[in-house]
């Protein structure tokens, strides 16, 4: 009888491992397009916050195109109005004191800020968190600025000798979002004419 009980245990374990994989593979298949929706709605709800719904008449996610930035591949929506490009949204990504900060930046065809929201981040609450537009206006302040207002060398927060205020104790977070602003007006600058083209 002894031989036997740990292929019994044995049994059981495998069974067990086939219900609960069963079940998770089930899991899966019924929330995949759920999950689906749910990231559509989330980018949906991002662009409204980055271009404004008077510039365009269309949906910037069906005129999305992608443009290639040192070997990535970098998916920008692109607001439209009477058959012209009048906005662009895309994702940016700065560094802060929690790790890696992604952002979504709306542009008008100048290269003029239409809006900057941070869209996934994980910050020190109180502190790195005011990044958030719901708990801090700081965010909404770059609205209106481009490359050259201020001046490229002053995007930097003020304790580095640029424009842009830093939280008190948290210093590291709002450089991360002033510098991967700065970089995402400087790739609209490169990539300008891709982003405004409009292939009929």
């Amino acid at each position: 009888m002894m031989p036997q009980r740990p292929l019994v245990h044995a049994l059981i374990l495998g069974i067990f491992c086939l219900v609960f994989g069963v079940i998770l593979a089930t899991t899966d298949v019924f929330t995949h397009d759920t999950i689906k929706l749910r990231a559509v709605e989330d980018l949906q709800n991002s662009l409204t916050l980055v271009i404004p719904a008077s510039i365009h008449d269309n949906n910037p996610v069906s005129d999305a195109v992608v443009v290639k930035d040192n070997g990535r591949a970098v998916t920008v929506y692109r607001a439209m109005k009477g058959g012209k490009v009048t906005g662009a949204a895309y994702a940016i990504e700065g560094v802060g004191y929690g790790g890696p900060i992604t952002l979504m930046l709306g542009v008008d065809p100048e290269g003029h800020i239409l809006g900057v929201r941070a869209t996934a981040f994980h910050e020190t609450p109180g502190l790195g968190d005011r990044i958030d537009a719901a708990k801090s206006d700081w965010i909404t302040r770059f609205t209106g600025l481009w490359l050259g207002n201020p001046p490229a060398d002053k995007w930097k927060v003020k304790k580095d000798g640029g424009v842009f205020d830093q939280f008190a104790g948290a210093t590291i977070t709002p450089r991360g979002v002033v510098a991967a602003i700065r970089n995402g007006l400087a790739f609209f600058a490169q990539h300008k004419a891709d982003i405004l083209e409009v292939r009929r």
